[in-house]
């Protein structure tokens, strides 16, 4: 931000559109803006855990307590990507970040689905999977589009709920002592609707129809073969495929393999009950009726734009 406000002297996102646009800016003060742009780009994929800056965030969502990790896993990706949204529309140097973002979405989508297959740990295989998930969001931010920034909000309020879903069931395994995936054996017999609601979560992170996360991926995917990323795509129904291994896995432990230790969980507090039926009523109806949240992306798609 300081090399962008020491080459313009703005940093209000009307007075940099007016001159970014209204003048043909050279020499030292086009380098020292580019540089702003693409530090502002580099920070804030290390913030939202896009590849190659994803380095911490196993470890983090490991060690952190839960609440702490499932904030860490929406807040930025909202924020962060509604920032780059405004600066990506008012800079000159849209290509340049397209580009960026097209690499790291591309990067993001392969490792998530590669490295959370040899996870044993519970929390581990979420992490792996919110980088994947940024490089699916990435898709329709890589578009430069309209089609692309709704497609983009779409995705980010669907992954909020799976995530909100999948970390309000989470605190209450861990109070149990569960923290491997090998200990969420038989959980369906023991606590039959948290594993319903915990294997519904993953279908849906998973892009299994009818559920939200088929919706999400479908208008991403869509977005990036409008606006001609022919290998953005393909590379996302790979990589999805390839990361629905990890998340069957998990459904399977839960209704059909033996635990090494029977656990007896403890019920549910009401407000972890009511917002698991809020997520869950979303990721079920999204895709069957999607007016509403396509309606809602639509108008906030084009008033990034006006």
């Amino acid at each position: 931000c300081s090399m962008i406000y020491g080459s313009t002297g703005a940093t209000h996102f009307d007075q940099l559109a007016k001159i970014l646009t209204g003048y043909e800016i050279t020499g030292a003060r086009s380098s020292g803006i580019f540089m702003g742009i693409l530090f502002i780009a580099v920070g804030s994929l290390f913030k939202i855990t896009a590849v190659p800056f994803h380095m911490w965030a196993p470890d983090i969502y490991e060690g952190s307590p839960t609440p702490v990790t499932a904030f860490l896993s929406i807040a930025p990706k909202i924020s962060i990507s509604a920032n780059m949204s405004r600066v990506s529309i008012v800079a000159s140097y849209g290509g340049t970040l397209q580009q960026i973002f097209f690499f790291c979405s591309i990067a993001s989508m392969i490792l998530g689905a590669l490295a959370a297959m040899a996870q044993t740990k519970v929390k581990r295989p979420l992490a792996h999977s919110s980088i994947g998930h940024v490089g699916y969001i990435r898709t329709g931010f890589s578009c430069g589009t309209i089609e692309g920034i709704q497609s983009l909000l779409i995705g980010i309020f669907i992954y909020a709920s799976m995530t909100i879903d999948a970390f309000a069931i989470v605190p209450a395994l861990r109070q149990t002592r569960v923290k491997y995936i090998a200990d969420l054996g038989a959980l369906a017999k023991t606590n039959p609707i948290s594993a319903m609601t915990f294997s519904i979560t993953m279908f849906s992170y998973a892009g299994i129809p009818p559920l939200a996360g088929f919706c999400s991926k479908f208008y991403l995917f869509f977005a990036a073969l409008g606006c001609g990323a022919y290998f953005l795509a393909p590379v996302g129904v790979v990589t999805s495929v390839i990361g629905r291994f990890y998340y069957i896995r998990l459904a399977k432990r839960m209704f059909f393999d033996r635990p090494r230790t029977w656990i007896l969980y403890e019920p549910m507090d009401r407000d972890k009950s009511l917002l698991l039926a809020m997520t869950s009523s979303f990721i079920t109806s999204s895709f069957p009726y999607p007016s509403p949240l396509f309606d809602l992306t639509h108008q906030m798609a084009l008033s990034s734009y006006l």
